[in-house]
């Protein structure tokens, strides 16, 4: 089971756009979780996603209960990207068929979605800085959990 990345109510479409584009170029499959702040359409996610679109493997959940249904079914570890978390991302071990989430632009994820979590890590910044783009912060630590666990090998 490969590493997978769900958008919990995502707020905003450029940002939804660029990661299914990111997961087209990876062969990351994406978990949208509704409802998103935006009507999710190819024309709103246009713009993010250019012409990856098509390539981006990706299954909408109509609820977090039914995103949480599959999730505990497939025996899938939850990791979730919160600045409210004490671990490093970068001091996590991470295995394949984890599902690393992030929350919404505006808000992030309400506490009992943070308490479901198996793990919940944040990315080390500066004092005084808030956060990273929900886009950017998914993409560094995508990239650190394919890394891991050797999925950059078998791509070109």
């Amino acid at each position: 089971m490969p590493i997978e990345l769900a958008l919990y109510q995502p707020d905003i479409a450029q940002n939804t756009g660029t990661l299914l584009r990111l997961g087209a170029c990876l062969g990351v499959h994406l978990h949208i979780i509704h409802p998103t702040g935006f009507p999710f359409s190819r024309q709103q996610l246009k713009r993010g996603g250019l012409d990856y679109l098509d390539l981006a493997e990706f299954t909408e959940h109509d609820s977090y209960a039914h995103f949480t249904d599959w999730r505990l079914a497939a025996g899938r570890r939850l990791i979730l990207l919160t600045t409210k978390a004490a671990e490093s991302a970068y001091a996590t071990l991470y295995d394949n068929g984890d599902v690393l989430m992030v929350g919404r632009e505006s808000v992030g994820v309400p506490a009992e979605v943070a308490a479901g979590a198996n793990l919940r890590i944040r990315i080390p910044m500066l004092e005084g800085r808030r956060s990273l783009n929900v886009a950017v912060a998914a993409s560094l630590i995508l990239g650190e959990a394919l890394r891991q666990t050797g999925r950059f090998d078998v791509l070109s």
